[in-house]
């Protein structure tokens, strides 16, 4: 294998503004209508994503920029942790429920520039208070921490853009970033698969800047790599919009099927079918 290069921190402090004002400008522009229109979030609608984001957002300055202390998950168990913040976000979208939609909109606005200036304030090398579970840390350094927080932001947003038929920020300033970090996800789902030392499965996103990562097995278990490893023993390739999706829970598996397209070792595929970067 060759070109393969290890995985480096990833700076998004300063997409959080231009993605709060795009964001904003986005739902000044909605009709009525747009705001009960579903989304590939469950049974969530546009305007239940709006107040999903806006929950997230005051949750996260609460507890970082203010240290508010609150109950927390049952154990630090993933399955307790999931739980927690399902529960969360069920509370959290109940209650934006109540809200107008220029009222939530508003509130984005502000808290969009509270959080972007917050973040930018934070020691990227600084240890975070949450671990990002689902890249497998126990510990996190803020600047992972952050990603993982722009990834929320970056998908959700599209959730949203993609009920409504807007465009989706599909370009390099913001997709590079987000998939560098969301294939971090790839070595817990890898976690249990066994394989020989040196065995790769690479991930390609095609298009005018074509994108590879490759898993691969080393004696202490998986890592994720950027690059395309010479002779992977599986590999998936997708464009942009179908990479995000696949990732982020929006991408079923019939749509897997015709946009997706592999090759090698089917069983080693299905770990990364499976891998998710988000919690829930």
């Amino acid at each position: 294998m060759t070109r393969l290069e290890p995985l480096t921190p990833v700076d998004t402090t300063g997409l959080f503004a231009p993605l709060s004002a795009e964001l904003v400008a986005l739902l000044r522009g909605l009709a009525e209508s747009d705001w009960s229109k579903p989304t590939v979030a469950g049974a969530w609608s546009v305007k239940d994503v709006a107040g999903h984001l806006l929950d997230g957002q005051l949750r996260r300055l609460a507890y970082g920029r203010d240290a508010h202390t609150g109950r927390g998950p049952a154990s630090g168990a993933y399955g307790d942790v999931v739980a927690f913040i399902n529960e969360l976000n069920a509370t959290g979208v109940a209650y934006a429920a109540r809200l107008s939609p220029r009222v939530l909109t508003d509130l984005l606005e502000v808290t969009g520039e509270w959080v972007a200036r917050y973040f930018a304030s934070l020691p990227p090398s600084g240890e975070a208070r949450f671990a990002v579970d689902w890249a497998g840390e126990a510990r996190s350094e803020n600047w992972m921490d952050v990603g993982r927080e722009y990834t929320e932001h970056w998908h959700h947003q599209m959730q949203i853009r993609d009920a409504v038929g807007a465009p989706l920020l599909l370009q390099p300033r913001w997709l590079d970033p987000l998939l560098d970090l969301s294939v971090r996800a790839f070595p817990r789902a890898y976690r249990e698969e066994s394989a020989p030392v040196g065995t790769a499965v690479c991930f390609e996103v095609a298009g005018e800047r074509p994108r590879a990562w490759s898993v691969v097995r080393e004696a202490s278990g998986w890592v994720v790599m950027r690059g395309r490893a010479v002779r992977p023993a599986a590999s998936v390739t997708a464009d942009a919009d179908a990479a995000w999706r696949l990732l982020y829970n929006a991408l079923p598996p019939e749509a897997q099927r015709t946009r997706l397209t592999t090759a090698g070792d089917a069983a080693l595929l299905a770990p990364l079918f499976r891998a998710r970067s988000v919690m829930v």
